[in-house]
């Protein structure tokens, strides 16, 4: 039995080494909220809100979450009892939305709990030690894409994604992805597809991508369930995920044949450990995606990653890929193309915050 007896809420602002640039945003400075819990006994527990400075990607934003986390959820738990980090999610479930705010919070129950029990956090959830394999996010301007997907190889990185829109030009990704055969390159859209002709899209679909991911915007199911019927490669949704019950209406609806899993969208380990058994079942593809996001959330991620039903490389760049320097110790590092687990308690990485 646990006691909550103390929460904290750090801001952590810093700038990118480069850049991300998508057809949402560009983002050049990174501000998000790491969230610290106590036990009784002094034992901590870390997560991290992932939510953006303006509503871009969801309508959440780090203002309104650290008031959420503050002035809704952190009452909520301190003080309370609990036997397992899944009753988080039920002490929260009056709370309608907000995913950011408490998977960030939950997140940091689950690393307590974890630590509470001397396991690492992967051991803790059920997943499997192995070295989880490394997949970056290259997202630029056109002219800087040959060099940059080299430099991600030279960096080790075997799986290598790259932004798409109907503006981008077919042949010479085409060309980028043949001459380097032995990488996984995967295609975001970010939903730029969204009113534009199916035939603007199916241009795409004999470039050599494992997946296209959200082609459409998050609620344009059946324009999701056009496509997949048409292409032959595979359509991988990630906006649209917010739960559960978009999981399986994508199932339903034959939208999507791979989901990305993202906690802070999900709201947490609980959905998200739900949503993972229900995929295993329905042997729907899935993979780890990131939010720019720092070494704490990036731990959980890995823990998440470890998972055996996760069998397609997620979104695990190293430490200094984004930062000069970062938030955990010791820092992130790729090796050979992935990624070692901590074998230490819980997340297994300390803060330097």
């Amino acid at each position: 039995m646990a006691v909550i007896a103390g929460i904290e809420f750090h801001k952590v602002k810093q700038p990118l080494n480069q850049p991300f640039i998508t057809v949402l945003q560009k983002v050049q400075e990174r501000e998000v909220t790491i969230v610290i819990v106590r036990d009784a006994e002094g034992r901590e527990g870390y997560g991290e809100c992932v939510a953006f400075d303006t509503p871009w990607y969801t309508e959440e934003t780090v203002t309104g979450s650290r008031f959420v986390m503050e002035q809704v959820l952190a009452p909520l738990l301190l003080g309370g009892q609990m036997e397992h980090p899944a009753e988080t999610a039920c002490l929260f479930s009056t709370v309608k939305g907000n995913h950011m705010a408490k998977a960030a919070v939950e997140m940091a129950v689950w690393d307590l709990f974890a630590k509470r029990q001397g396991l690492p956090l992967y051991e803790f959830i059920g997943g499997v030690y192995a070295p989880i394999p490394a997949g970056v996010v290259v997202a630029g301007e056109m002219e800087d894409l040959s060099q940059n997907i080299k430099m991600a190889i030279d960096s080790g990185y075997r799986r290598i994604k790259l932004k798409i829109s109907p503006d981008t030009d077919v042949a010479l990704l085409k060309s980028l992805v043949a001459a380097n055969p032995e990488i996984s390159f995967y295609a975001d859209a970010n939903g730029s597809f969204s009113g534009r002709a199916l035939e603007e899209l199916l241009a795409f679909d004999q470039a050599g991508f494992v997946l296209i991911e959200q082609p459409y915007g998050e609620h344009e199911w059946e324009a999701h369930r056009i496509a997949r019927s048409k292409m032959t490669t595979p359509i991988c949704l990630d906006e649209s995920i917010h739960s559960l019950e978009d999981v399986k209406r994508m199932a339903e609806q034959q939208a999507g044949d791979v989901i990305v899993l993202k906690m802070g969208r999900l709201g947490g380990w609980a959905e998200t450990l739900k949503v993972v058994e229900f995929c295993r079942n329905e042997q729907i593809g899935m993979w780890v995606g990131g939010m720019i996001e720092f070494g704490v959330s990036k731990a959980h991620n890995l823990a998440l990653a470890s998972l055996p039903e996760v069998k397609l490389t997620g979104d695990f760049s190293d430490s200094g890929h984004f930062w000069q320097t970062d938030i955990v110790s010791p820092e992130i590092y790729v090796e050979h193309g992935k990624i070692k687990l901590s074998e230490s308690p819980g997340i297994g990485y300390r803060l330097n915050i």
